[in-house]
């Protein structure tokens, strides 16, 4: 089995049962030392411009960026829109209760799913409708063409109208017995809605659900239903229709987001989303190495073994920099050409829980203690 993988336990009917496995159990006394930090060379210059509290308890969820917007939600149940060059609120909405996904907006209005399994759409921190769901929703919604779409952990897509919260379209296909407990990946490209399916990348039409393509991505292989796990994760990178993923455990890959087609697929054992420019992805791997591709044929360019087993959040290009969190808290930049050491700054000395967001020049990241910070290379 893989230690410390999350699932959820689903059925045959359209019916999820809501039950989070952990396998693995607690950590050992043997468990992998983390790489010591090495010194701070200075070779970027990175200054932090603001901080924000943005929710004191809970774990905070996927942050987003739209337009100057910086959108974010606690677990707990806050949802706070940010200006990123300033730091200030322009609202902050407190629902009462608890979330399971969020946040999705496309600078008009914004969405998050409740643990209750509610969708609720907020317009300038009010709330303007919400509608139940059948089933648990891991990945954040997607706010675009007028409509939310929602991806529920058992992979049923629904479109609602994002003016009055009516029912568009469902698109619910057989499911694996074992799904991964954690984001999937829900995305336009033109006028092709992207979605997990198992180890598939599939293409929707997003006027009526109906599927134009699939890509594998990945296969599963193994003895029992753990070790055939295979599912897509959140955090893909995109330079026009090349998409570039990851599948859980055991492969990233390219698709043509036109077509359809996989460009190119390679074994690689990571958690966590990619990112990218038009000549080079970027990952970390599950024990914390870096690691770089290139974007035209997935060959390996560089690993960096500096920052093993620090519980790293995918990779985010900043600047010149290619930038990390970790689980003291410590953002790491490295250079995108060979992964070497270029600056460290702090935090609030709590762990990174999400990947770092790089928008209008900031870079923005988000503690366990909900402290949103801005930083800025000079």
């Amino acid at each position: 089995m893989r230690k410390g993988l999350r699932l959820l336990l689903t059925g045959l009917t359209p019916w999820m049962v809501a039950i989070a496995l952990v396998v693995g159990g607690c950590a050992s006394s043997d468990a992998p030392k983390p790489a010591a930090l090495q010194n701070n060379p200075g070779l970027y210059a990175v200054k932090e411009q603001w901080r924000l509290p943005v929710g004191a308890t809970g774990r905070p969820l996927e942050l987003r960026a739209v337009g100057s917007q910086l959108l974010v939600a606690s677990k707990q149940g806050d949802v706070s829109a940010v200006d990123l060059r300033s730091g200030k609120l322009q609202w902050r909405a407190a629902l009462g209760v608890s979330l399971s996904a969020g946040v999705g907006s496309d600078g008009e209005t914004a969405a998050v799913v409740t643990s209750e399994n509610q969708l609720v759409a907020l317009r300038e921190g009010q709330e303007i409708w919400r509608q139940k769901l059948p089933s648990l929703t891991l990945t954040a919604p997607l706010v675009a063409g007028a409509r939310i779409f929602i991806t529920s952990a058992d992979r049923t897509v629904t479109a609602f109208d994002g003016v009055t919260g009516r029912k568009l379209w469902s698109q619910q296909r057989p499911g694996d017995a074992l799904i991964l407990g954690q984001p999937g990946i829900l995305m336009a490209v033109g006028d092709t809605l992207l979605t997990t399916q198992g180890g598939r990348l599939v293409g929707l039409n997003p006027q009526t659900g109906a599927v134009r393509w699939e890509a594998a991505v990945a296969v599963g292989r193994g003895v029992n239903e753990v070790e055939r796990l295979v599912d897509l994760v959140a955090g893909t990178s995109r330079v026009g229709d090349n998409v570039c993923l990851r599948a859980f455990q055991s492969a990233v890959a390219c698709v043509d987001a036109q077509t359809g087609r996989t460009l190119w697929t390679k074994a690689a054992s990571g958690a966590t989303g990619l990112a990218g420019d038009a000549s080079t992805l970027f990952g970390v791997e599950s024990d914390s190495k870096v690691q770089a591709w290139r974007r035209g044929d997935g060959e390996k360019l560089w690993t960096s073994e500096n920052l093993r087993f620090r519980g790293l959040t995918s990779p985010v290009l900043a600047g010149n920099a290619l930038a990390v969190g970790d689980f003291e808290g410590f953002i790491h930049f490295l250079s995108p050409k060979d992964g070497a050491l270029m600056a460290r700054v702090a935090t609030d000395g709590s762990a990174m829980t999400q990947t770092p967001v790089w928008a209008q020049g900031t870079l923005v990241a988000v503690t366990q203690r909900g402290t949103l910070i801005g930083f800025r290379p000079e």
